[in-house]
């Protein structure tokens, strides 16, 4: 999303380069070059100025380690001037009260539904017990949507297709959540192309009836400094409690994920890319800023996978690459947790130094298919005994999986490398806390 933003930046670092201190008349070009990068990144002109005003002032007299260049001091006065424009610290989310009530509002198209279905998926990860509303009376298929995305994440969902009254609707859910123990209730409410009166008054509405704990402002990153528009007048009708940016994997500016936290000063809370379920992150403004800045962020990455690899399930494979045992049943099992950790370029962009070395790159999502469909076309005994795979099976392996021999051999060839390098690793006392085998 910030690549544009990243590149311009770092072009602006490129000026201090050879310089040996920090001053006043070597800084100016580089404050005007980053001015300018938020600019055309759609930030308002009066908060780019305000930014790099206090960059300039933050900047101007600071002393240069002998290990720290001007441009490495400067990179980080702008990561910290970054982190605190996006809200500074991690924003707290309410979900302890029972039931906790959260509202979800924005404007359609904005992903209101799917983030709806998203949050119920990272909140039953985390023990809760969500109820689904769909409060949207005048969109049937929104009502639809909610109802396939309940029955992915495996929540229940509350629909009342008859009732055209959405406050009665939400009232209704509550009281459903509490016979059925349900101790968050996402109410997904309804949407327009553009705000007007009786949208607003509408949600406004089930406020105050309802009185959440949580109000979320879903935004399309998307729509510019017109989200920016759209966020203050519904914070002025429903002082909501945080902000969700959606559609971050989009060929947009990023502007307004810059700049809505400062304007409607209220927290961005949650980030959330493409269509799959799993692609919801708690917003850490420090982590943002490093990306944006092309430092990576090997904390979320980490985290990631953390939250797709299964502790009980690890150890089990640790003890057997000990055994030398790792067969094509578990390299498989691995593919498949890696793949539900997200878009693979989003991914290698979290890795230092990665990110713009594969800007231009087109990495496909399903660049594990081919290999996936190899191990599908050994048999169990195969994929179980990689050693017993001949000539004449590899073959038959080939011709299943639409791969030439070569393919086949050349996959072989790099499964059986791997397990060589494990094996001399388990022979060097080594800890094999590997849980992502490497493929080239």
């Amino acid at each position: 999303m910030f690549e544009n933003l990243s590149e311009r930046l770092e072009g602006a670092f490129k000026l201090l380069k050879g310089e040996g201190r920090i001053s006043e008349i070597n800084i100016a070009s580089t404050v005007k070059e980053i001015r300018r990068a938020l600019v055309d990144a759609d930030v308002s002109y009066k908060i780019a100025k305000e930014l790099t005003d206090k960059i300039k002032e933050k900047a101007i007299g600071e002393k240069v380690l002998t290990a720290i260049s001007p441009g490495q001091l400067m990179v980080k006065i702008v990561k910290d001037e970054l982190t605190e424009l996006m809200g500074g610290a991690e924003a707290t989310f309410e979900s302890d009260a029972n039931p906790t009530i959260i509202l979800i509002a924005g404007l359609q198209g904005s992903g209101k539904t799917t983030f709806s279905g998203k949050l119920a998926m990272h909140l039953k990860k985390k023990g809760k017990k969500p109820l689904l509303v769909a409060a949207d009376i005048y969109r049937p298929a929104a009502m639809d949507q909610l109802n396939v995305l309940a029955d992915q994440v495996g929540v229940p969902v509350f629909i009342e297709r008859e009732n055209k009254d959405a406050v009665s609707i939400a009232q209704n859910a509550i009281a459903y959540a509490k016979e059925n123990k349900n101790n968050v209730i996402i109410i997904d409410t309804a949407g327009r192309l553009a705000v007007d009166e009786v949208m607003m008054t509408e949600v406004a509405n089930v406020k105050n009836a309802v009185n959440p704990h949580e109000i979320l402002f879903v935004v399309d990153s998307m729509t510019g400094q017109d989200a920016v528009n759209t966020a203050q007048a519904f914070n002025e009708r429903l002082d909501f409690t945080g902000v969700v940016l959606t559609k971050l994997d989009g060929d947009t500016r990023g502007g307004a994920a810059l700049t809505i936290r400062y304007i409607v000063n209220k927290p961005i809370k949650f980030v959330s890319m493409g269509e799959k379920l799993d692609t919801l992150d708690i917003f850490y403004p420090e982590r943002m800023a490093q990306r944006i800045l092309g430092m990576g962020d090997i904390t979320t990455l980490v985290e990631r996978a953390q939250a797709q690899f299964d502790e009980v399930e690890s150890k089990k494979l640790e003890k057997k690459i000990r055994q030398n045992k790792f067969d094509f049943e578990d390299f498989k099992t691995q593919l498949g947790q890696i793949k539900k950790m997200g878009n693979m370029k989003d991914l290698l962009a979290m890795i230092p130094g990665v990110g713009k070395a594969i800007k231009d790159v087109d990495i496909s999502d399903d660049a594990f298919k081919g290999i996936e469909a190899m191990i599908d076309s050994m048999t169990k005994e195969e994929r179980n005994n990689p050693d017993i795979i001949s000539t004449s099976r590899r073959q038959r392996i080939a011709k299943g999986s639409g791969k030439q021999i070569a393919e086949v051999n050349a996959f072989m060839k790099q499964f059986e490398q791997m397990r060589d390098m494990m094996k001399q690793m388990n022979k060097m006392g080594g800890g094999m806390n590997m849980k992502i085998p490497g493929m080239r």
